[in-house]
């Protein structure tokens, strides 16, 4: 019989015990949160998914957010702080960083001013509003330093969209892909959704995670529901990251 209903399942009853590698919750450096109470309540806020153990990933991007290692581990050792302050010991967070292909990308690559995910994975992203003129050779550079690539949110890049083959061609260049899980709603609107939802048919993506910067983005993704058939993409893709970063 064609069933008119397809029963739709809430994501976040599967996000327990989920390692969180890309999100924005250090405090006072980049467009995420502004404070460590902000911190704190985001920190909350995924406890209640069950989630505990976090690779803050702030921006680098320069004119922006030029944030280094310092300015990153000294924001995460305020944070660390007061998570002890509140006997909150039971959460995990260790810092990296969201790494914009902009001109000064390979600069602080060659002086070794990056920041990796767990030794060898290196968050790479491009402008929302044009690809990186640069990013082919970034690419090769950060190969030729030993780091694998993990393009952040690669479902969010609206002229890479109508264009499969250049995912396709990313991949057999050793990108691997992280998707947010916001873009299995219509967070970011329809067409996101829709890439989104491509990229996990044709198995492109390698591992999930939230990208949160706020409180309004951490609802959003606690009211995500998806199809029985999403899931069962979802499911390996959420274990696959629990594996590799736990």
């Amino acid at each position: 019989m064609f069933h008119i209903f397809t029963k739709k399942r809430f994501l976040a009853d599967y996000l327990e015990n989920f390692v969180d590698i890309h999100n924005h919750i250090l405090p006072g450096i980049d467009d995420g949160a502004k404070t460590v109470a902000d911190s704190l309540s985001l920190i909350q806020g995924f406890s209640e998914l069950g989630i505990h153990r976090f690779v803050a990933t702030p921006h680098i991007m320069h004119n922006f957010y030029d944030n280094t290692p310092t300015t990153i581990v000294n924001s995460l050792h305020e944070l660390k702080n007061e998570l002890l302050k509140n006997d909150l010991t039971d959460v995990s967070i260790e810092a990296s960083a969201e790494h914009m292909i902009d001109a000064n990308f390979e600069n602080i690559l060659e002086n070794d001013e990056v920041m990796p995910l767990r030794r060898n994975y290196l968050l790479i992203e491009m402008s929302y509003l044009q690809p990186s003129l640069n990013f082919n050779d970034a690419v090769q550079q950060i190969a030729a330093k030993r780091y694998f690539p993990i393009f952040a949110h690669p479902e969010r890049y609206m002229y890479l969209h109508n264009h499969m083959k250049s995912y396709r061609e990313y991949k057999k260049q050793g990108i691997q892909f992280q998707l947010n899980l916001l873009s299995l709603s219509e967070f970011y609107g329809r067409d996101v959704r829709k890439t989104a939802l491509k990229l996990v048919n044709e198995g492109l993506i390698d591992f999930v995670a939230s990208d949160v910067h706020n409180l309004n983005q951490l609802k959003h993704l606690k009211e995500v529901a998806i199809s029985d058939g999403l899931l069962k993409s979802i499911l390996p893709l959420i274990e696959r990251t629990i594996y590799e970063f736990y």
